[in-house]
C-alpha cells in the first residue's frame, strides 16, 4: 500500500527505484498517465525509469509498493527490460505538462511548475492537485502568486503545446551531466526538445550536442539561427565540431565555418582535413601540452583544472616551444601516477616516458585500439612527418568511433 497520498511528481524526478530486498534498479525518469474524456484527470499508469545500462523501460503502477521521499519500492526484483513506447493516449508529466501556460477558473493566465499524482485507494493513482505559477496583469513576463488548483478547474494542460515554456523542465535537468541531459532530451516529443535546446546557455548546449546521436545533432543547429549556431560550434571540442560539421551539405558547412572567429575554426578545419576512421580524424588538437622546462607541479596544476575530462587529465605532453598544436618537436609523455611519486620541483623534462611510439595521423582505428590496448593507456600523441605534435587520441573518443554507427541512438 503506497506510502503517501499525493506525491508532486517533480520531487519523483532521478528518484532511486529499489526491489523489495533493498537492491538497486534504476532511477525515475518520469510518470505516464492516460488520457481520459470528459475533463477527468488522468489515470497515473506507470514511472518511466532509467536502468543502470541507461535504457529506459516502464514501470506498471501496480508493481509499486511505495512512493516516498527515499524511493520507489517495487514488488518484484524481475522488470520487463523492453524499451518504454509512449502511445497516442499517454502523456509524460514532466516532459509534456510542465511549464505549459494554463488559464484557471478566473480567466487568470499562469504556469504549471508540478503536478501532484495522487491515491485515494491502494495501486490507482491520478494527476490531481496542479501547481501554477500566476502571471500578472503587467505582462505574461511577470510572476505572480503560486497556487495550487484541481486538473478539472484548469484550461489548456493537453489541448495545445503553443505558449510552453521551458523553466520548471530546465531546472530538472540542471544538474544531470552531459551524457544524462542528451539522454534524456532524446526521449522529448521534437518541438519540446527544440524547446529546450534552444533555452539552454551555449555551454550547456555544446556539451550536450556533444553526447546526441548526429542526426539529433543536426536537427538542433540547422533550427538555431545561424550566428548561434556559430557560437555553439566554437563552445564545442574541435574534433566534436568537426564531426558535426561533417553531416552539413557543404554549402552550409563553409558557411558556418565563415561565421566561426579564425581562432576557434582553424582547428576544425585542420581536423577535417584528414581522411575519416584514422588517428588525425578522431584526435583532439587540445591535449595538455607543456614545454620541459616546467616543473612537476605546473603540470600537476594543469592537470587539476575541473573541465578537464579525465582521459585528457591523465597525462600531460611534452615538447619543444611552441605549444599551440602543431607545436614544437614532441619530446615524450609524463603520466599522472608518475608526476605524482616525483618532487614537486622537478623539471618535466627528467620524468619524461619515451620508449612508447606516438601514433601517425593516418594510422587506422583497429590499429590504434591495439596499441592503446597492448600499453594500457587512455591517451596516445599524434605526430606529424616532422615529429610536431599536432593532437591526441583519447580512448573515449577511440570509443565514440569504434562503436557501431548510431550507438547513442535509443533502440
Amino acid at each position: 500500500m503506497p506510502t503517501v497520498t499525493r506525491v508532486f511528481v517533480a520531487r519523483l524526478a532521478g528518484l532511486a527505484v529499489y526491489d523489495p530486498n533493498g537492491d538497486h534498479v534504476g532511477r525515475v525518469r518520469d510518470v505516464v498517465a492516460r488520457l481520459r474524456s470528459g475533463g477527468a484527470p488522468p489515470q497515473v499508469t506507470g514511472f518511466v525509469a532509467e536502468l543502470p545500462i541507461r535504457r529506459q523501460i516502464f514501470l506498471p503502477i501496480g508493481r509499486v509498493v511505495s512512493v516516498d521521499s527515499g524511493g520507489v519500492v517495487l514488488n518484484s526484483g524481475v522488470v520487463n527490460v523492453r524499451r518504454f513506447q509512449q502511445t497516442s493516449a499517454e502523456v509524460l508529466v514532466l516532459g509534456q505538462l510542465l511549464d505549459r501556460r494554463v488559464t484557471g477558473p478566473v480567466g487568470k493566465q499562469g504556469t504549471v511548475v508540478d503536478i501532484a499524482m495522487e491515491s485515494d485507494r491502494p495501486g490507482l493513482w491520478y494527476l490531481g492537485r496542479v501547481a501554477v505559477q500566476e502571471m500578472t496583469g503587467r505582462g505574461l513576463t511577470r510572476r505572480g502568486h503560486l497556487r495550487q488548483f484541481d486538473w478539472a478547474e484548469l484550461t489548456g494542460l493537453v489541448e495545445s503545446t503553443s505558449g510552453q515554456g521551458t523553466d520548471s523542465l530546465l531546472a530538472l535537468l540542471e544538474d544531470m551531466r552531459a551524457a544524462d541531459l542528451a539522454h534524456a532530451v532524446q526521449d522529448l516529443p521534437s518541438e519540446r526538445r527544440h524547446a529546450v535546446a534552444a533555452a539552454l546557455d551555449d555551454v550547456r548546449l555544446a556539451d550536450m550536442l556533444s553526447e546526441l546521436p548526429e542526426r539529433q545533432q543536426v536537427e538542433i543547429l540547422i533550427r538555431l539561427d545561424q550566428e548561434r549556431a556559430a557560437d555553439i560550434l566554437e563552445e564545442m571540442d574541435a574534433d566534436d565540431a568537426a564531426d558535426l560539421l561533417a553531416e552539413l551539405p557543404p554549402v552550409q558547412r563553409q558557411y558556418l565555418l565563415d561565421l566561426m572567429t579564425p581562432e576557434e575554426s582553424a582547428p576544425v578545419r585542420a581536423l577535417m582535413q584528414y581522411r575519416p576512421g584514422t588517428a588525425g580524424a578522431v584526435m583532439t588538437s587540445e591535449p595538455i601540452i607543456l614545454t620541459p622546462d616546467f616543473t612537476v607541479a605546473d603540470a600537476l596544476a594543469r592537470i587539476r583544472e575541473p573541465y578537464l575530462p579525465p582521459a585528457l587529465a591523465a597525462q600531460v605532453f611534452v615538447t619543444r616551444a611552441p605549444i599551440d598544436t602543431p607545436t614544437g618537436r614532441y619530446i615524450g609523455t609524463a603520466h599522472f601516477q608518475r608526476l605524482l611519486r616525483e618532487a614537486p620541483g622537478d623539471l618535466l623534462g627528467g620524468v619524461l616516458e619515451t620508449d612508447i611510439d606516438p601514433l601517425e595521423p593516418g594510422v587506422p582505428l583497429d590499429e590504434i585500439t591495439k596499441r592503446m590496448a597492448t600499453y594500457n593507456l587512455v591517451a596516445m600523441p599524434v605526430v606529424d612527418s616532422d615529429g610536431r605534435l599536432v593532437g591526441a587520441v583519447t580512448v573515449d573518443d577511440l570509443l565514440d568511433h569504434i562503436l557501431p554507427k548510431g550507438w547513442r541512438e535509443h533502440e
